[in-house]
């Protein structure tokens, strides 16, 4: 409906959004048939109109904050918005022993099945990329994983062997220059992610979960955004809600995007919230949407 603004502090909207009442909040609400509140962050750290809000509860008009009505919305949370408060006493990051044990039953039963199907295919993917560059077919990298724990991450190889022949960390582009034909259509399929189901077999991944980055970026990116380190309270994933809603990443200020829907994901997990990211999943690699 619009933007109430509280006396003494500026508002955040355009003058023709701004709402001006003198009978309060709570009358406000009612005349306009106002089903929600929502609190703009900038406006806790004032004095709110706390008698007003109460009013606004006791009449059933919901009252909730910016963070919650992101997270509800869009899918996400907002890490500029945000507060640690918010984090601690909203619900969420279930981690009770029957999430865990149910998440790796899943895990086990759907990479065996996978490796059943697809080992045919991973042989011929293993030639393909021996044919034409010759060398190693596989391309192990440390990744960080759950509680900032490294590990070996394991895939088909898709780039030259001299792709970081400096030895400088770099992030994979679109239509990088480094990879090889064989690559480029691997990447296009996700067939080179298919070694990684040896990575949930081991314990070190899930099937779904937020993206491993290497410890250079980690580090990086732990110092330049907010609760970056918030996303490794669970086991990376093949796949993820990130990798869903924000196909591409290949900066700092992709990272912090991608960061928004890794929060949420940690924040929401569940058995059904991972079929469905699943479903999507397969819907992409059918497709062929947002591969790098």
């Amino acid at each position: 409906m619009g933007f109430v603004p509280v006396a003494g502090q500026p508002a955040v909207v355009p003058p023709e959004l701004q709402i001006h009442t003198t009978s309060g909040v709570a009358e406000l609400a009612r005349l306009l048939r106002v089903d929600e509140v929502v609190v703009a962050p900038d406006e806790r750290r004032g004095g709110l109109p706390m008698n007003e809000l109460l009013g606004c509860t006791q009449r059933g008009i919901a009252v909730s904050d910016l963070s919650t009505l992101f997270e509800r919305e869009a899918g996400m949370v907002t890490v500029n918005v945000a507060d640690p408060s918010w984090f601690v006493f909203s619900d969420g990051f279930d981690q009770s022993a029957p999430r865990r044990l149910n998440k790796r039953f899943f895990d086990l039963a759907a990479a065996c099945v996978l490796l059943l199907v697809a080992w045919p295919v991973m042989l011929l993917v293993a030639l393909c990329v021996w044919l034409e560059s010759g060398g190693p077919v596989l391309y192990r990298q440390t990744r960080v994983g759950e509680n900032g724990r490294c590990f070996e991450l394991v895939k088909f190889r898709s780039m030259r062997l001299d792709a970081e022949s400096d030895g400088v960390a770099r992030w994979a582009s679109r239509d990088d220059d480094r990879s090889t034909r064989v690559g480029r259509f691997i990447r296009a399929t996700r067939l080179d992610e298919l070694p990684q189901l040896f990575n949930v077999l081991r314990g070190d991944m899930s099937f779904v979960g937020p993206r491993p980055e290497r410890p250079q970026f980690v580090d990086m990116l732990s110092r330049e955004i907010r609760y970056y380190s918030v996303r490794h309270c669970v086991k990376p994933g093949l796949t993820g809600w990130a990798q869903l809603r924000y196909p591409y990443g290949a900066s700092v200020r992709d990272a912090e995007e991608k960061l928004t829907f890794d929060l949420y994901y940690v924040k929401n997990q569940g058995i059904v919230f991972d079929l469905m990211i699943l479903l999507q999943t397969v819907e992409v690699v059918l497709f062929r949407r947002g591969a790098r």
